[in-house]
């Protein structure tokens, strides 16, 4: 059989059924969908935000600052998005980055509702932008590779990695970190609260460098070699059984990246972890 016959059977050299890859192209155009909307949501709302332009803004009159309607509904929509990730996590397929996605899981709705709770909404919505930024990148690449537009997913995991590294390892500890450790202390001071809060922005930290470091490695060969979905990305609705059954068959093994469903944000590959 061909294999253009075999498109959506067969996605990184693993073979999935029809109902399993139609699955997989629905819940991904949905996160792609939210990702987008959401992230031009957070734009408009955030740029006619005083503390959008000045970040130390998060910290005057705080814990006396005004909830309007617009950042209520914008926290609303990523608290209720992130719970249906942590409920679709465990009605999956299981993976083997169950854990760290499960940890991401933990550490986005900690901090979502912690925020909302303490007040520090004005950060948050800032933190959870940066986030939304390069997420719908990623989920277009999927698409991409899908629908197998070959050079359409390299080079939007190209783009994808570039936006995620500079975000994510720059702004986010540069900008995010900065205020709300130092510029904090200085205008507020610490409180119990306040170590709960930094503790899970580090939580977060930390899987951005994990990240970043696999899908570094994944853009580079996708430059090198010139695609990607021969690399060790993951996005395949498989389990670990189907995985190494594969491996054992002398198959190649290459498939995208998981983020979102499975993610917040999964931007590594399982087969990566099965590597390290």
């Amino acid at each position: 059989m061909s294999e253009k016959s075999n498109a959506g059977f067969a996605i990184g050299g693993i073979r999935t059924s029809p109902q399993r890859s139609l699955s997989s192209v629905r819940a991904c155009r949905w996160r792609f969908t939210f990702y987008l909307c959401i992230f031009c949501y957070g734009i408009r709302f955030l740029w006619s935000s005083p503390w959008f332009w000045d970040i130390r803004q998060c910290w005057h009159s705080y814990p006396y600052q005004p909830l309007t309607s617009g950042l209520y509904y914008y926290y609303i929509m990523e608290l209720a998005f992130y719970w249906s990730l942590m409920f679709s996590q465990f009605i999956d397929i299981k993976r083997k980055d169950f854990l760290i996605m499960f940890m991401h899981h933990l550490a986005t709705i900690g901090l979502i509702t912690f925020s909302y709770i303490n007040n520090m909404v004005r950060v948050g919505t800032l933190v959870m932008c940066l986030h939304d930024v390069s997420d719908f990148l990623l989920e277009a690449a999927k698409l991409a590779n899908y629908a197998k537009y070959q050079r359409l997913c390299d080079t939007l995991f190209v783009i994808f990695s570039a936006v995620f590294v500079v975000t994510r390892l720059g702004i986010y500890p540069f900008w995010i970190l900065n205020t709300t450790f130092f510029e904090s202390w200085e205008m507020i001071g610490p409180y119990p609260s306040w170590w709960l809060f930094n503790g899970l922005l580090l939580i977060l930290q930390v899987l951005h460098v994990i990240w970043s470091y696999l899908i570094v490695r994944i853009a580079f060969k996708a430059l090198i070699r010139g695609k990607v979905s021969k690399d060790d990305r993951s996005d395949v609705e498989s389990s670990s059984e189907e995985e190494e059954a594969t491996t054992n068959s002398k198959s190649p093994c290459g498939s995208s990246s998981s983020n979102g469903a499975n993610r917040v944000n999964g931007h590594m590959g399982s087969s990566y972890w099965a590597e390290e």
